[in-house]
């Protein structure tokens, strides 16, 4: 096995256990709501989850362990991501904010802020900046 392979392997795995965190977040209420399933399909699809594993995560999301970013930087860069799928697809309604919300949880956001956290994300996205710039506010947004 190469090198190369070792680091696909590990990065398809972290995406597989990110993408199962998010499902069991969707789950947390018992069912997976039309819009949520639209999301996750979209989501598989952009981290590159094949439909075989997406299904098997679906089936067995809990066998899949929640790996939070321990690093804040890393939390803003997936929030960032996800922010901006929302925002790709014009996905902005309530039950869609509702799961970012939660999502955002998932991810190692406070709930008592997410709501404030969410906002200023999807204010930062619908103005274009760049992951750099987006960090740098969302660190710098109770100045």
């Amino acid at each position: 096995m190469s090198f190369s392979d070792l680091f696909d392997s590990g990065f398809k795995k972290r995406n597989e256990d990110h993408f199962a965190s998010i499902v069991r977040v969707a789950m947390a209420d018992g069912a997976i709501s039309n819009e949520e399933k639209a999301f996750l399909d979209r989501l598989a699809r952009n981290l590159g989850i094949s439909e075989g594993d997406y299904q098997i995560i679906l089936k067995d999301y809990q066998k899949h362990p929640i790996n939070p970013p321990y690093d804040y930087d890393r939390r803003l860069e997936r929030l960032y991501d996800l922010v901006r799928m929302v925002h790709i697809d014009h996905i902005e309604g309530e039950e869609e904010i509702a799961l970012l919300k939660k999502i955002s949880v998932g991810l190692g956001f406070h709930a008592v802020n997410v709501k404030y956290i969410i906002d200023k994300a999807l204010t930062l996205v619908h103005n274009g900046v760049d992951l750099e710039t987006f960090v740098d506010d969302m660190k710098n947004m109770n100045r």
